[in-house]
């Protein structure tokens, strides 16, 4: 006879004693552990709170008009050398082509760690210049430090924006707003925070965003990773809760900082006070964690109860099923036609599906959606570059000209988030294409520009609200569109080429309309043209100033949204499907289980990789972290520095490595690794996609004996 060794009491004995309360009704016995605390830090949720403190960190772009007359004053130059030096803060702030590619082979902490280093160095050159403790560099040398220092804005934006994109699929628009608002807010922080560390010195500034960025990239630099997300039933729904916590937090924080803004100005501060106002800045800045934590403590809850309910199992079928499946052939697809690569470049897959980079350069879908972006933000971007000068040229007083820059840095933030979660609401319920939303934004925005184009009495408060609105919101639109219609496989690259189409518009209606028809006008007017003490700069004075301008850049955002309406055209069927499908258990095999998506221990070890040959392979590694024995071991054949090179590849991310036989012919899945050869030389391999070990002998011209690949788990 078999007995159960369940909990249940048998019919004659003694009643069962009562059972304790379940850990998790005190949650102060549960957060105040060593194993919760870790789970908190390899968890999905403080990724994204690593990365809300990252890109909060990372808008030092969006206070060169802060430090910018110190750099004038002390290095001697004049307007348009700081417009050239200006110029190559833009570049480097969009050009982030070089961090998406390296994205694409490293992980994020590779990225985190290079932008951390660029950001360090390029502004740390700068401010030793502009304090004097190095001799004067010549202007060609400042640019390159700021255009290194700017750049590195761009990998901490993929390395922490994209990631979390990747960790909540279903939710990029919610993401994405969100991190995007907190880029937006950075500019106020950072004044708070330098004038409580250096008080109102400007070249001091320069030094605190050279090492405040840097820290916070390396402090979280093994935090940020991609994790596996996990597939939900059909009839599950994700849960935003936790991002509409952020949200209400980003609010509070918006508000605290204008309230700071405007109490500032109507009174003197001293260093205490801006001290307590930095001090609390910081606590709202840490609130997000106490979101995690929740977030974290519920995932623990639910894991104890699925544990208490699940029934013990009875029989263990894994490894016949195993060997019925070895036994038993698995249909073959049909091998796919002979294509040259520029033909495939050219027949992309389905709208959804992962594009190549390649594809998604050369499809119409991207070629419209950077038009409609280049009108878009190159508009709203020259407003907004020019609202010192067009106030002027209007009339208002210096000190109203402040507050429209920090009515524009609210407003940009409050166009972020409102987009991200107004867009995601209109996709989820409705079914309406988020392209159709990036519309009725740039139509907004012609109402801002014919505002200033008008010269519209006491307008411009309102324009430049709505300037802000429309320019924030543009880009969490800008970067879901990308995301949903061409996938996330190679998002890393994709997002930031999204973004260069910023200085492309910026230098055509900015540079080239904005710019010459203001000194023409500048011309014209008798004794306008030189402002006392100005110089060689031209004052412009009048509606006439930017009038013609502002009328070109209202029909160019009409025609971006005309442009853009084709994009909607083109997927109003994709959108009107369930573009999140693929998130959800089908028939594919499920990407992860429990709440954080991480994937069970006994889904870690042992089971074969996808395309079968578990006989020809045996994992080596677990979760990507190699034992000090086994490179120890493998230094007297020379793989020593290999496997070290794999394991810093993959610190922290959720990978397997994997020792594959020369034998096996079929496709492997491998996005790092190294071969070894019968003639005892080791070959380094980086690839972007699956490869045969076939194709690496016959590279090589020689035999294959074994190889260790890396696989995404």
């Amino acid at each position: 006879m078999v007995f159960d060794a369940g909990t249940g009491s048998s019919g004659g004995g003694s009643p069962a004693a009562p059972s304790p309360p379940p850990p998790w009704q005190n949650p102060l016995r549960v957060i105040l552990t060593a194993a919760f605390a870790r789970q908190v830090a390899v968890g999905r949720w403080f990724t994204v709170f690593a990365s809300l403190l990252i890109l909060t960190a990372s808008g030092a772009t969006y206070i060169f008009g802060i430090y910018s007359p110190a750099l004038k004053a002390s290095l001697g130059y004049d307007q348009h050398t700081l417009n050239t030096v200006s110029f190559f803060k833009d570049l480097g702030a969009n050009l982030g082509v070089l961090s998406g590619l390296i994205n694409e082979v490293t992980p994020p902490w590779v990225v985190l760690a290079i932008g951390a280093a660029m950001n360090l160095s390029g502004y740390l050159m700068v401010y030793l210049a502009v304090a004097g403790r190095t001799a004067a560099p010549p202007v060609w040398l400042v640019c390159l430090y700021v255009f290194v220092g700017a750049n590195s804005q761009s990998f901490a934006n993929t390395g922490a924006l994209v990631t979390c994109v990747k960790n909540f699929p279903e939710s990029r628009g919610v993401v994405l707003g969100i991190l995007k608002g907190f880029v937006g807010l950075s500019g106020a922080v950072y004044t708070q925070l330098y004038l409580a560390f250096y008080g109102d010195d400007a070249k001091s500034l320069i030094l605190l965003i050279a090492w405040l960025p840097a820290a916070v990239s390396v402090v979280f630099v093994h935090t940020v990773r991609i994790m596996p997300y996990p597939r939900r039933r059909g009839g599950q729904e994700t849960s935003v809760d936790p991002f509409f916590c952020f949200l209400y937090i980003s609010i509070g924080l918006a508000a605290y900082l204008l309230v700071m803004i405007v109490v500032q100005r109507q009174f003197a501060f001293s260093r205490t006070a801006y001290s307590c106002a930095a001090a609390a800045l910081l606590i709202v800045l840490f609130l997000p964690l106490c979101v995690v934590i929740k977030q974290e403590f519920k995932i623990h809850r639910e894991r104890l109860e699925l544990a208490a309910a699940a029934p013990p199992p009875h029989t263990i079928t894994v490894l016949e099923m195993s060997k019925e499946t070895e036994r038993s052939p698995r249909p073959s697809s049909p091998a796919p036609a002979e294509t040259s690569w520029v033909k495939g470049m050219f027949r992309p897959p389905a709208r959804g599906e992962d594009y190549t980079i390649l594809q998604a350069l050369v499809s119409v879908d991207m070629a419209v959606l950077f038009v409609a972006t280049i009108c878009g933000v190159g508009g709203t971007l020259t407003a907004i570059d020019n609202m010192g000068q067009i106030g002027q040229s209007l009339g208002y007083p210096a000190r109203s000209t402040n507050t429209f820059v920090s009515l524009i840095s609210i407003w940009n933030y409050a166009g972020r988030v409102a987009a991200g979660f107004a867009s995601e609401a209109f996709v989820e319920r409705w079914r309406l294409p988020r392209p159709l939303v990036l519309t009725g934004i740039l139509l907004l925005a012609c109402a801002g520009h014919l505002l200033i184009a008008l010269g519209v009495p006491r307008a411009l408060y309102a324009a430049s609200v709505i300037i802000g609105f429309c320019f924030g919101a543009q880009w969490p639109l800008v970067f879901a569109i990308i995301s949903e219609v061409f996938g996330l496989k190679y998002y890393s690259t994709l997002y930031n080429f999204g973004g260069m189409a910023s200085p492309v518009g910026s230098y055509i209606l900015n540079v080239l309309v904005a710019g010459r028809l203001y000194d023409a006008e500048a011309g014209r007017q008798p004794g306008a043209g030189l402002a006392a003490g100005a110089g060689r700069d031209k004052v412009c004075l009048g509606v006439d100033c930017f009038k013609k301008s502002f009328l070109i850049i209202t029909a160019a955002t009409v025609f971006g949204a005309l442009v853009s309406l084709v994009l909607v055209w083109r997927t109003w069927r994709f959108y009107k499907g369930d573009i999140y499908a693929r998130f959800r258990d089908g028939d594919g095999a499920v990407a992860g289980e429990g709440g954080d998506g991480r994937l069970p221990v006994d889904q870690r070890r042992g089971a074969p990789p996808p395309g079968g040959g578990g006989e020809e392979e045996e994992e080596v590694g677990v979760v990507g972290r190699l034992t000090w024995s086994m490179m120890t071991s493998s230094a007297v054949t020379g793989d020593g520095f290999y496997l070290l090179w794999l394991w810093l590849l993959t610190w922290n991310g959720n990978y397997s490595i994997y020792r594959r036989s020369g034998k096996a012919q079929h496709e492997s899945g491998c996005k790092f690794g190294f071969t070894k050869g019968n003639a005892n030389i080791s070959f380094l391999l980086i690839c972007f996609g699956n490869f045969r070990f076939g194709e690496i002998a016959s590279n090589v011209n020689m035999s294959t004996e074994y190889m260790y690949c890396i696989r995404n788990l």
